[in-house]
């Protein structure tokens, strides 16, 4: 089992910036990939970003491409989210998830381990 705990979340104004963080309770295998979802309130679960472990190959929906950059640290075995230009619909809980596979995804199915969410609200 690994536990995944997000952190960073708040209140933010539009057009401001937010620094999500993900660690992990046991070293991450570099045949893993981790990634961000969102979901907004009374909304689905969505795609945010993810990253291979090893290679750091990376993803993003195209709502936060440009805005958004997903990274790693294999050192502190983190995951981190820097949030920009930040707009009232990017409202939502984030959540950290493990794919134990080297390849990105958009399907929150494919992901094995889960975080507990972190809230993000961003006012007009």
């Amino acid at each position: 089992q690994v536990q995944l705990v997000e952190s960073g979340g708040g209140l933010v104004q539009a057009g401001g910036s937010l620094r999500l963080s993900c660690s992990a309770s046991r070293r991450t295998a570099s045949n893993y990939t981790k990634a961000w979802f969102r979901q907004p309130p009374g909304k689905e679960r969505e795609f945010v970003a993810a990253i291979t472990w090893d290679s750091g190959s990376v993803d993003y929906a195209d709502s936060v491409k440009g805005r958004f950059t997903i990274s790693r640290d294999n050192v502190k075995n983190t995951m981190d989210l820097q949030m920009q230009s930040l707009k009232p619909e990017d409202t939502a809980a984030y959540y950290c998830a493990t794919r134990t596979t080297v390849a990105t995804s958009r399907d929150p199915y494919e992901y094995t381990y889960w975080g507990q969410g972190t809230q993000v609200a961003v006012s007009s």
